[in-house]
């Protein structure tokens, strides 16, 4: 009998793309996941629909844009009736099931208003944004706010303290003993407290082994999103990962004097922001980097655990892995921390796609250099399991024709992200108004534009400039460029995939086949002779 079909889909936290030894880093060690990228396609040119947590993840989950789903921020809760990937995987009979973040909040005034009650089956298929929650845990658990089972887990090995995620997980110590606050960017080159083998990486790997194994006894498919909170602060590291890099594993930084020379108005607020300061530092850079290296090699060393388990269960012959990041970290490059505007560092992704079917073996070790966008991922699971890609609702692609031969020739030509900083200190330093305060990104593989309501836009031509240091936004030689991927803009934005509760099949129809006049509906007719001539034309058509 066939094993079912399944897929591994594995997603870090704030993972840039440069930052493996398969995409070109020359000295941090990733070999494993470079292991994967032979075995699988991988993407050189994936983009996020938006560089922050929240927002990117929630089209990731949906497969639509941003402006589509309406959660513009971390927190913004997905509105009841959106329709996610768990909605279209349930109904072709696959669970979607979640191990790690998602940053989904539930839309409990939605749920109110139709009396669902949050904690009913389709309460809970809401809350968690389609997923089945084998284990949740959104990766940042000050005092004060609901603990997670990583908590429990802890104690349960001896790590007694009032959050034993901060104060042993996330936190170092002192010759004294006394704790070195991990949220502080100052004890980033500290060791974590916590063994290596009861930090957070391994453990959800464990709970993601942990469904797999249960999973065998029903048989059924399923989509298991296995979601690190790593390498995303706190920026901290168990040994030996602590201590496994030094500064000169570093990158060069990426940045120029002249990105500060009269800068586009809204990126010269975000590199006034404070932990773009702070991280514009060497001194932080060093103690910061380093660090975030270990944990991508601990990530590493834990796909050689998964990838192992899953050869043992004989599942890597009929499972997909998906090895992906839902934003980058500027980590001082541009002057920059976090990871709020749209160059590479930020909302370029490492996408690695594992097709176990034979029909991909001619792409496998290959990098394809088509435009990829995050909302890709939904219509490729679907098209996996055999469904069909409901396209009036996913507004991404499958990437099946680009994993099993060349890239269709009516691939798209420019990728989209954007971003709402209303949120933001940004906001009031630009004296800008709530509903003004939008980005938007559009790439065409040389040039990236950014529309920036209110102000001039911002241009870089990743041609001459690969560093993205010089914004020609405001020069009048490439106002061409700026009218197409305007118009590009312009044409995206007017046509949403927005006709969610009707497939375009069922529109086609409609007129293709004349259903409201052989419904009776009668609009215009002028008399007998003209309706009876009306009918034979729709026979005629109906004998084609």
């Amino acid at each position: 009998m066939a094993r079912a079909k399944n897929v591994l889909w594995i997603m870090c936290d704030q993972l840039r793309y440069d930052y493996l030894g398969c995409t070109g880093h020359p000295t941090l060690k990733t070999p494993n996941i470079d292991a994967m990228a032979k075995r699988g396609v991988l993407f050189t040119k994936a983009y996020v629909q938006s560089p922050i947590c929240g927002p990117s993840r929630m089209s990731f989950y949906t497969g639509r844009y941003m402006r589509s789903h309406g959660s513009h921020w971390n927190g913004w809760p997905l509105r009841v009736g959106e329709p996610t990937l768990g909605d279209h995987l349930k109904s072709i009979g696959v669970r979607n099931v979640l191990v790690g973040k998602t940053h989904m909040a539930p839309d409990l005034e939605g749920m109110k208003r139709l009396g669902i009650p949050p904690e009913s089956l389709i309460g809970v298929h809401v809350a968690e944004c389609g997923f089945e929650p084998y284990e949740r845990d959104d990766g940042l658990h000050p005092t004060g706010r609901p603990r997670p089972k990583y908590d429990d887990y802890l104690r349960q090995q001896g790590f007694e303290a009032t959050n034993p995620w901060e104060h042993w997980a996330n936190s170092g110590a002192a010759d004294d003993g006394s704790l070195q606050n991990g949220w502080l960017l100052t004890h980033a080159d500290k060791a974590a407290r916590v063994p290596e083998e009861h930090s957070e990486t391994p453990y959800m790997t464990r709970r993601a082994m942990d469904f797999i194994a249960e999973a065998e006894t029903d048989g059924k498919p399923w989509c298991l999103h296995l979601s690190y909170i790593k390498p995303h602060w706190p920026y901290i590291a168990p040994e030996p990962y602590a201590s496994m890099y030094s500064t000169s594993d570093m990158l060069p930084v990426m940045r120029s004097e002249r990105e500060r020379q009269n800068p586009h108005p809204v990126f010269g607020a975000y590199m006034d922001m404070r932990y773009s300061r702070n991280m514009a530092r060497d001194d932080a850079r060093e103690k910061v980097i380093p660090t975030y290296m270990g944990l991508i090699t601990q990530i590493d060393d834990q796909m050689g655990v998964l990838m192992k388990f899953l050869r043992e269960h004989a599942l890597l012959e009929t499972t997909m892995i998906v090895f992906t990041s839902d934003h980058g970290d500027y980590l001082g490059d541009h002057w920059m921390g976090e990871k709020d505007l749209f160059h590479e560092q930020s909302a370029k992704i490492p996408l690695i796609v594992i097709d176990p079917s034979t029909d991909a073996d001619a792409t496998r070790g290959t990098r394809c250099d088509a435009l990829v966008e995050g909302i890709d991922l939904a219509p490729t699971f679907v098209d996996y399991f055999g469904g069909k890609v409901p396209g009036h609702i996913l507004e991404g692609r499958s990437l099946l024709p680009l994993l099993r031969g060349p890239t269709p020739s009516d691939w798209r030509k420019v990728a989209f992200s954007e971003y709402d900083y209303a949120m933001q200190d940004v906001r009031l330093k630009l004296n800008q108004p709530i509903e003004r305060c939008r980005l938007f990104m559009v790439f065409d593989g040389r040039w990236k534009y950014i529309h920036a309501s209110g102000f001039r836009p911002m241009l870089y031509d990743l041609e001459t400039d690969p560093e993205e240091f010089l914004d020609r936004g405001d020069d009048p030689d490439c106002a061409g460029i700026i009218a197409r991927l305007q118009a590009e803009l312009f044409d995206w934005a007017l046509h949403p995939n927005d006709h969610i509760t009707t497939p375009r099949e069922k529109i086609a129809n409609y007129a293709d086949n004349q259903l409201q006049m052989k419904g009776g509906i009668l609009i215009g007719v002028w008399d007998e002779a003209e309706l009876a001539s009306i009918k034979d034309g729709m026979a005629q058509r109906a004998k084609m």
